[in-house]
């Protein structure tokens, strides 16, 4: 299809996925729970740091997790009792643990008193048309505090070639302002230009089948290039795209 075919199909399927329905089968339905921006944003990573397996088993944990912390996520990172932890220690979604959890919990805490929370951080490191400087640095501020080895594997790192699929995702839902109900837009400190595509198998099959990426990897070469050329079809929000590559992918098996 030409670049012209290309646009309308892709557009088309945004309009189709970017809905109020979308939330219905989708992690992001998680911090919907929610009005406090920090309650959002917290749920919000949580959640999307468990976002890998099966899609009901993650909400399913996910929920649980804001049930471990009493669902008011903001006030259990900053004023949570040693006892109230210990709860977390049964936690398990396949090899995020209850440690894992636990570790997380206090990072976030170091972020929030430390830090002036997420957005700040992300935001002071963020680039023109990139975040994936912005996330290297934010894993490295985020594990500041004592931590075993193992828990990093939970935040991915760019400039170690990973696409970042979870934590891209998470950009999506707190900055895009998509009118539509379904991303949050409440960090105004970044644009949704500087966003990337969550890449994952499915998005990665349907971008290869529609010739936006030729790299068979789905690491960070391969979302620098599928970037490039989202941006080619919109440069203001290039990730709205992805409402279409992974509607087409798991909802159509395209």
């Amino acid at each position: 299809m030409n670049k012209s075919d290309l646009k309308s199909f892709l557009d088309e399927k945004v309009e189709l996925y970017n809905n109020p329905t979308f939330i219905e089968s989708d992690p992001i339905q998680i911090p919907h729970a929610f009005s406090l921006k920090e309650d959002i944003e917290i749920a919000g990573f949580l959640a999307a740091t468990i976002a890998w397996g099966n899609r009901k088993m993650i909400i399913n944990n996910a929920k649980k997790m804001m049930d471990l912390m009493g669902n008011s996520p903001y006030d259990f990172v900053l004023n949570h009792q040693e006892y109230q932890l210990e709860k977390l220690d049964n936690f398990v979604h396949r090899t995020f643990n209850g440690g894992d959890f636990k570790t997380f919990i206090l990072c976030l805490k170091n972020i929030y008193n430390n830090h002036n929370g997420l957005e700040a951080v992300f935001s002071n490191y963020a680039e023109k048309d990139s975040m994936q400087k912005s996330i290297s640095n934010f894993k490295q501020i985020f594990f500041e505090v004592e931590h075993q080895n193992r828990t990093q594997k939970h935040i991915s790192d760019p400039l170690n070639n990973s696409a970042a699929k979870r934590i891209n995702m998470f950009l999506r839902w707190m900055v895009r302002q998509d009118k539509k109900g379904v991303d949050f837009g409440i960090w105004k400190s970044i644009s949704p230009s500087q966003l990337s595509c969550p890449l994952d198998v499915h998005s990665g099959n349907v971008a290869r089948k529609l010739e936006l990426l030729s790299r068979k990897q789905n690491d960070a070469k391969a979302l620098s290039e599928l970037d490039t050329n989202l941006r080619l079809q919109d440069k203001n929000d290039p990730v709205k795209y992805d409402f279409a590559l992974f509607g087409l992918g798991v909802f159509e098996k395209f």
